[in-house]
């Protein structure tokens, strides 16, 4: 078998099959299992791994954790032994709970993602099935039908009225038409026209494709191979990633600062490098990743729940910034369900013959499924047994018509259905109410005005028309000419009875909706009349020509409906949109709207769309219906404050405690707490924080978009830190000048006056309001409140003997308890003024 067949468009079917040993009638499942375990999945990229064993490595690649783990060993080395198995067990136990909660988080995406698995239709065992795309294999025989994403690259075995949009390998802005031939071994990619690219995707038509190239083997493959491509970094991620090089900058220049002063001061070289490592764990946010790995896959469980699956993790935060949201009308705003209201001749009158023409029309048509001819199938049968069809060109975006070559008796005709602008164009004639055949311009004005008249009332309108044609005609594009026009469809698709509901409980949450769509103008400030959206201002698609992109920017704002619009303007409106300082969410689910999915801040789809543009999107509904959408926005918003939570933990307490101990190490004669110390409260303080993703969040933190700001994010660490600094300060005076605690006491007080203190900060800094009037998460409660009563008691167990802790006397305990009260509430005094001076 030729397993590397790369100029497969300069040979014949027959023999290419032969090649690949294969048939026209596609593999057997047994034949394609071999395939797939010599070509492997098909795949640009090896599936990231997220097995057992790698997670666990990851949890210990931190170049501080690989440094600490290494002078601990070496501390072994030198007969240090309690101490350094306890480093080590510590390590070995922050490493397995980040391991834990990222398994079982990345297992739960895994399985959220299946739901909305991209499908393609291939023939096995002789049977049409559908299959994931991974799963196709060279040798396969593939159906494809307007709105599928090519599965890999092919050549042709049959093809039909074939159009393919091949802009993000070629660059070719318009589709390119396929056909069955031999080209040269030299033709180049955009000229290839017996083949199609993986990646690309069916504009109109049908094909049946025989797979010659997968996955990294495919051109698409050798592209992304090439680029390396890897989706845009998001505001959050560049936000997340900039404040770790902040702090891992901070913590580099303090750890080399206190080692140096430590080794100047004449104190043992090991312990100082243990001590400046172990707090270099402790300042470092090392739970950082981890605990955004969990809060958004937590955040995508609920999200699931509420019917939104989450493709792309990193997409949450984009979805709760987002402030304004485009959709088209169609099923999203209205019911979906497209009902006929009438058929009508040129005069306006109802008509049999244009509802027969369109019937026979939507009968016949055997491209993509629409609504538009399921309304007509269902709105009334006709008995067809006596007409057949010979042909038919399908509809495509470009001439926004469909024709379908029909016989009947002796009669042979070519019936067209679609825009009425686009069928207008192609007629010359029209037919009466009596069957008079008059000039299409003695006409015109009486067709627009009733066409205004039906716009007016909400109704779409389609044009019908016909020709005669000779007997066993193959009817071509260029045939749509010299038509008759026969009357006009009427359609109808009433509002969502819950849409007013939506768009005002979006505006609530600071969303605001603009629709996109194809439909005049009329229709359009119909709708959104009814809607409760202003129709004052529409733009239309021939608005938008005339209309530079600086003026688009400035006037895109104010407006809520566009009109008249085709495709390619979709993309146009979404990035003047963004360039105007929104977050923009997309929601499409057709052929034509790739592009502007691709565009947005957020693209959205449903598990009914075409492939293409579910490929696109990065959030999924499994409910086509803006009400999902909302609930989506609040789940969305809830993931993003519990990380930013997790945030200003790292940067509140934990920080400023570290920092303190770090300040007082230099002014003492010993070491404030012994690495084995500082990674115990390291340890500890992290049990509430990893709870987090549970927590409860306030309606405030809900009611309106926030994005990423690390000057606030700054602000707020330098505030708090500042604060936790000055009572660390007050309980060293408290054990060092007025009790006169001994060295190991000092450790003891100091050990629990931070971890206490660290742990019960979160309860106020969770939330805006006073901490006594917003209710934390069960799991945060408990695991707080638990850390607080473990760290009491551990000095008097064996437990706290083995990490050199003493018990102390309760005056110590009533004392270190009261610095911490006055501690909180100075945080609560401080955080009500933080947040009257920062918006954030």
């Amino acid at each position: 078998m030729d397993q590397n067949p790369q100029t497969f468009w300069n040979n014949p079917v027959t023999e290419l099959l032969n090649k690949l040993q294969a048939t026209s009638a596609g593999l057997t499942t047994d034949e394609a299992g071999k395939r797939r375990t010599t070509y492997g999945a098909n795949r640009l990229k090896p599936q990231k791994r997220s097995d057992a064993f790698t997670l666990l490595l990851a949890q210990f690649k931190s170049p501080i954790i690989l440094i600490l783990i290494f002078a601990t060993a070496l501390s072994l080395f030198l007969h240090n032994i309690v101490d350094a198995s306890i480093i080590l067990i510590i390590v070995v136990i922050s490493g397995l709970l980040g391991f834990w909660q990222e398994f079982s988080a990345s297992n739960a995406v895994e399985k959220l993602l299946a739901i909305v698995q991209i499908k393609a239709a291939v023939l096995r065992d002789g049977n049409q099935q559908e299959i994931p795309v991974e799963d196709i294999v060279p040798g396969d025989v593939v159906i494809l039908n307007a709105g599928d994403v090519v599965p890999g690259d092919c050549l042709l075995l049959e093809s039909k009225d074939l159009f393919v949009d091949e802009a993000m390998l070629t660059g070719e802005t318009y589709p390119v038409e396929k056909s069955i031939s031999v080209l040269p071994a030299d033709t180049p990619l955009a000229q290839r026209t017996n083949a199609v690219w993986m990646g690309t995707h069916i504009v109109s038509g049908t094909a049946k494709a025989f797979v010659v190239l997968t996955g990294k083997n495919s051109e698409f493959g050798k592209v992304s191979e090439r680029l390396k491509l890897k989706a845009p970094e998001t505001e959050f991620e560049h936000g997340i990633r900039k404040f770790g090089y902040f702090l891992g900058e901070v913590t580099l220049i303090l750890v080399i600062m206190i080692f140096a002063i430590n080794v100047f001061l004449h104190r043992p070289v090991l312990e100082s490098f243990l001590f400046s490592l172990a707090l270099a764990v402790g300042l470092t946010p090392q739970l950082l990743p981890a605990i955004i790995s969990i809060n958004l896959a937590h955040g995508a469980k609920r999200m699931a729940a509420k019917k939104v699956i989450v493709k792309r993790l990193a997409s949450i935060e984009n979805f709760g910034s987002m402030n304004v949201i485009c959709s088209d009308k169609t099923g999203t705003l209205t019911e979906g369900t497209v009902q006929v209201k009438s058929a009508l001749d040129i005069g306006g009158e109802e008509s049999e013959k244009v509802f027969l023409f369109s019937y026979l029309n939507a009968f016949y048509e055997t491209g993509f499924t629409n609504p538009i001819d399921e309304a007509i199938l269902k709105h009334r049968k006709i008995d067809l047994t006596t007409y057949s069809k010979q042909d038919e060109i399908p509809y495509d975006f470009l001439r926004k018509r469909l024709s379908i070559a029909v016989t009947h008796g002796d009669e042979h005709l070519m019936v067209t259905k679609g825009a009425l602008a686009n069928i207008l164009e192609v007629c010359s004639s029209a037919e009466t109410k009596e069957g008079t055949i008059v000039d299409i311009s003695s006409v015109q004005d009486q067709i627009q005005d009733h066409f205004a008249g039906f716009s007016n009332q909400g109704f779409r309108t389609l044009g019908i028309a016909y020709k005669k044609i000779p007997a066993q005609s193959i009817i071509k594009k260029s045939d749509e000419v010299d038509m008759v026009f026969v009357g006009f469809l009427t359609l109808f698709d009433p509002p969502k009875a819950n849409i007013i509901d939506t768009v005002v409980n979006l505006k609530k949450l600071g969303v605001s909706l603009k629709v996109i769509t194809g439909d005049n103008h009329l229709v359009a400030a119909s709708l959104s009349k009814k809607m409760g959206l202003s129709d004052n201002i529409i733009i239309t698609g021939p608005d938008l020509r005339q209309m530079s992109d600086d003026a688009l920017i400035k006037k895109v704002g104010g407006v809520d409906v566009f009109a008249e619009i085709e495709p390619n303007q979709k993309e146009r409106i979404i990035i003047a949109l963004r360039k105007a300082g929104n977050v923009v969410g997309y929601m499409g689910d057709g052929i034509n709207d790739a592009s502007a999915l691709h565009a947005a801040d957020v693209g959205i789809s449903v598990d009914t769309a075409a492939d293409v543009a579910k490929d696109a999107a990065d959030i999924v509904l499994l409910e086509k219906d803006l009400g999902v959408l909302v609930q989506g926005v609040r789940e969305g918003r809830t993931t993003f404050a519990n990380t930013l939570k997790y945030v200003f933990m790292a940067t509140s307490a934990n920080f400023g405690n570290m920092f303190s101990m770090a300040g007082v190490s230099l002014f003492i004669p010993f070491l404030p707490l012994l690495p084995k110390q500082i990674l115990l409260t390291n340890l500890m303080t992290d049990f509430p924080e990893m709870t987090i993703a549970t927590d409860n969040v306030d309606e405030q933190m809900i009611d309106y978009p926030r994005r990423w700001d690390i000057k606030a994010i700054r602000k707020f660490m330098i505030t708090f830190g500042l604060v936790s600094s000055i009572f660390d300060y007050m309980t060293f005076g408290l054990l060092l000048l007025i009790l006169r605690v001994s060295e190991s006491q000092f450790r003891t007080g100091w050990f629990i006056e931070s971890v206490v203190s660290a742990s019960l900060i979160v309860l106020v800094i969770r939330s805006r309001k006073p901490f006594f009037k917003s209710k934390p998460g069960k799991y945060l409660l408990i695991a707080t409140l638990s850390i607080v009563v473990i760290t009491m008691i551990l000095p008097y167990t064996p437990l706290g003997t083995l990490f050199g802790f003493s018990p102390l006397n309760i005056t110590t305990y009533l004392l270190i308890l009261l610095i911490i009260v006055i501690y909180i509430v100075a945080a609560e005094i401080t955080k009500n003024i933080f947040y009257r001076k920062i918006r954030f």
